[in-house]
């Protein structure tokens, strides 16, 4: 019983919350994110302060970075050593970091994304710049604590004689925080923390004026000064950053793309490898070879184009569609006083100001010490000096060092210092122990004294000394900016032009929703009768198009689908075409395409008339399906329609007047009236009745046709009696009558319509019976009758039953010879 009382019953979601927290807190504060301070890492840290330990320094031989490792992992970063390694590394890497912090031979990586050698084969040694950020670390200026198993001490912070974590920036995410900040330019830095510490409440746009924006060691071009701002004012923010491109001649009268600076962090080989796939992919027109021509002299990625290509519109899509332009998200955070925090500019260099003000005071205090022990001694040698033979005397009387010290301190008053100093004085340094070079030391202490304990007492002194210190690490090790800076960031315009082979294809459409686009050389190979396509299915649409023109479809569940020509599927014209549903989402799968439309700009005050089998019809402006966001995968409605509702018919109209609305229905009710009287509306509207239907009848088609002259009309009903007649014969009533009769009724076996189209001139129409038998029809074989006519049979329905669907057959070659982009009738 005893054992089962240290059990506790805890609940779950208690425990998780508890334990997650610290480790989070552990996570957050002993791994992934920087000091604000000094701008490192624990693991960073400590390789510093473990090779430094090590007097593995700048100025000494490279050593195997494989002792290193031990070293740091032994000593204090008890974690993997790949993972010590791989830090280490990134320090020594002069595409990631701004002024690198460790010196190494051998494979280190690369901007393609090479792993670096293993850590048996490289050696390091610490940077010149490493040494500055721990000079001073021996005078008990930051805090030391022991390390995981008591042995040895190590700094939780690093006296950082510069900003460095503005200067190399940092990058990691933990547990609930992510941190990014970029690297900056060590001598505007300097610029703009020195003005801080004469004026600690300077504005942003003051310090704005000394440190410009980051300066990447890979350079490029950053865009966006508004945004710059915006991110160093609240932490967290976006600007571009872009590449730097050239455009060069080269002979044939052809034109490259030289690259010289990559976005930071770009991998260069992922990014020529995604350049050459666009040219084999064909995405854009133009590139004619991509080459990596980078060599110990630099970086140099060229583009080489073909002639009469495009250059500027070929770079402005590779800046779009690459990562030869990516967008830098600034989130600085950083741990401030043991927390993180979303912190500013300003706020980085007011902690970097503070924590160097507490080094130089405890620096000061230790050296003041240091100074005054010194004084003393110096004090007593030179008393000592002056009453040497007696000093001497007293020693060679007194019985051991323990007591030449006590005699020495009661004959002449010396301190016990002073004393031990005396007698463990070598009897060599008597010969030359000089009290001119006593009393220089002495002098020159005095000074230092002084020096010091003015700079303790007086915070002015103390600022002084932190500017000149700044100053000379700026003189030492500043370079030159890298990174340009640019006030806007520049819109990318890709001209379609520039990606598309310019080339006429022929347009293929069928009803059952397969499109495609041929070469002409395609279409030139075969009959125009051998287009690929089901058996059940039937041209609805083909034409000559350039591939810059433009094409919207109507189903007939009322959906629009835009697609530029060269965006549709490029195949065979024997091939049978990609449906519509393999790349856009929300098809069903009795879908129809009615009718396609060219689409230009200047059609815009057009208007589309929409009719539907139930009985409702609109106008809707062409403008309204100018190409949407997300044309590519979703169609947009164009009508809204009811359950089991279907259009049956599209037409695109310049101007209404002069044209009417002419309907059939099944029963055999014609309907005419003015296009006038059918409002304009928005696409997602239903639209106003257009004719009244009776229970169980339904529209077999509408027509646009002259309120004026004649326009021959072919009827098909479902007994295969096929007749014409002039659709004006229909006096014109008004919208959404029941409208009068375009054949007999019959009391038994009545004709029913199931086809009406405008009779052209020598089409055929094929009519499928029940049986699965075709018939093809001429129009002109029919000659025009009245209104009460019911035609003459086409087909004996007892044998081969009744007609079930009808469609028009037009010879492909002629419909694509004639074929302009005017209205179609569906």
């Amino acid at each position: 019983m005893g054992r089962n009382q240290s059990i506790q019953e805890l609940a779950l979601k208690d425990v998780m919350g508890d334990r997650f927290g610290r480790y989070s807190k552990y996570i957050i504060q002993e791994r992934a994110l920087p000091d604000i301070r000094d701008g490192l890492k624990p693991v960073q840290r400590r390789i510093l302060y473990a090779m430094h330990q090590d007097g593995n320094t700048h100025d000494k031989a490279f050593r195997k970075s494989a002792k290193a490792v031990g070293n740091i992992m032994g000593n204090y970063h008890p974690h993997g050593d790949s993972s010590i390694y791989e830090a280490m590394v990134r320090m020594s890497q002069d595409w990631k970091l701004r002024n690198i912090l460790v010196e190494m031979h051998g494979n280190n990586g690369s901007m393609d994304g090479d792993p670096p050698a293993a850590m048996r084969y490289t050696e390091a040694r610490l940077s010149q710049l490493s040494n500055e950020l721990l000079s001073d670390i021996e005078k008990e200026t930051v805090d030391l604590v022991w390390n995981f198993d008591d042995t040895e001490k190590e700094p939780t912070v690093l006296p950082a004689r510069y900003p460095n974590l503005l200067v190399n920036g940092s990058t990691g995410i933990s547990a609930g925080y992510a941190t990014e900040i970029p690297p900056h330019n060590l001598g505007e830095v300097i610029d703009g923390t020195v003005y801080l510490v004469d004026h600690p409440n300077a504005s942003l746009e003051k310090l704005n004026e000394f440190i410009k924006g980051p300066d990447f060691p890979t350079g490029g071009i950053l865009q966006g000064q508004k945004e710059l701002k915006n991110a160093y004012e609240k932490g967290k923010g976006r600007v571009v950053l872009r590449s730097k491109a050239a455009i060069e001649d080269i002979k044939g009268g052809r034109q490259q793309i030289v690259i010289t600076e990559l976005p930071y962090e770009v991998n260069k080989a992922v990014l020529v490898k995604k350049m050459d796939e666009m040219r084999l992919n064909k995405k854009v027109e133009g590139i004619s070879e991509v080459r990596d021509e980078s060599d110990r002299t630099g970086l140099r990625v060229v583009i080489e184009l073909r002639k009469d290509a495009n250059a500027e519109g070929i770079l402005n899509y590779l800046y779009k569609n690459t990562d030869l332009q990516v967008n830098y998200n600034f989130n600085m955070v950083a741990i401030d006083n043991q927390r993180p925090k979303q912190v500013s500019l300003r706020d980085i260099l007011l902690a970097y100001v503070n924590h160097r003000q507490d080094v130089v005071t405890r620096r000061s205090q230790f050296e003041l010490k240091r100074a005054q022990r010194r004084q003393h001694i110096v004090e007593g040698l030179m008393k000592a000096l002056s009453i040497l033979d007696q000093v001497i005397a007293t020693i060679r009387q007194s019985k051991d060092k323990k007591d030449a010290k006590l005699n020495l301190m009661a004959a002449y008053q010396f301190t016990e210092q002073q004393a031990e100093a005396i007698v463990s004085l070598q009897l060599y340094r008597l010969t030359n122990t000089d009290i001119t070079a006593l009393q220089k030391e002495a002098k020159e202490l005095a000074e230092e004294i002084e020096t010091l304990t003015n700079v303790l007492s007086d915070s002015h002194a103390l600022n002084r000394v932190i500017k000149k210190e700044l100053r000379e690490i700026k003189k030492q090790y500043a370079t030159p900016r890298l990174t340009k800076i640019e006030k806007e960031i520049e819109e990318i315009i890709v001209e379609t032009e520039v990606l598309v082979a310019q080339e006429d294809v022929v347009v293929s459409v069928t009803r059952e929703g397969y499109w495609k686009r041929s070469s002409t050389r395609s279409y030139s190979a075969s009959a125009a009768e051998e287009i690929g396509m089901k058996e059940s299915d039937y041209v609805v649409y083909a034409a000559q198009h350039h591939t810059l023109e433009q094409l919207l479809f109507v189903t007939s569940k009322g959906n629009m689908l835009y697609r530029p020509v060269h965006e549709l599927p490029e195949l065979r014209w024997k091939d049978v075409g990609e449906h519509i549903s393999q790349s856009l989402t929300g098809i069903t799968s009795d879908e129809e395409i009615i009718a396609v439309f060219p689409y230009e700009e200047k059609m815009a005050e057009e208007t589309f008339v929409f009719i539907s089998r139930n009985g409702m019809i609109k106008q809707t402006k062409i403008k309204e399906f100018a190409p949407w966001r997300t044309y590519k995968t979703r169609p947009t409605m164009c009508m809204n329609l009811k359950e089991a509702d279907e259009i049956v018919n599209v037409y695109q109209v310049q101007e209404p007047i002069g044209l009417d609305v002419f309907l059939v229905s099944h029963r055999g009710f014609g309907l005419r009236y003015a296009l006038e009287e059918v409002n304009t509306v928005g696409p997602r509207a239903a639209g106003v009745i257009s004719m009244n239907l009776k229970e169980d009848d339904y529209i077999i088609n509408g027509l646009l046709v002259y309120s004026e002259g004649d326009t021959p009309i072919t009827l098909v009903t479902q007994r295969g009696a096929v007749k014409r007649m002039l659709a004006q014969e229909i006096s014109p009533l008004s919208r959404a009558k029941r409208g009068i009769m375009v054949i007999r009724e019959l009391k038994k076996n009545p004709h029913r319509l199931v086809y009406l189209k405008e009779s052209e001139s020598d089409d055929e129409m094929i009519l499928l019976t029940q049986k699965g038998t075709q018939h093809t029809v001429k129009s002109l074989d029919y000659p025009i009758s009245d209104r009460t006519s019911n035609g003459s049979f086409a087909l004996d329905e007892t044998k081969e039953g009744t007609v079930v669907r009808v469609h028009a057959q037009q010879r492909l070659s002629d419909l694509l010879d004639s074929h302009s982009s005017e209205t179609n009738n569906g």
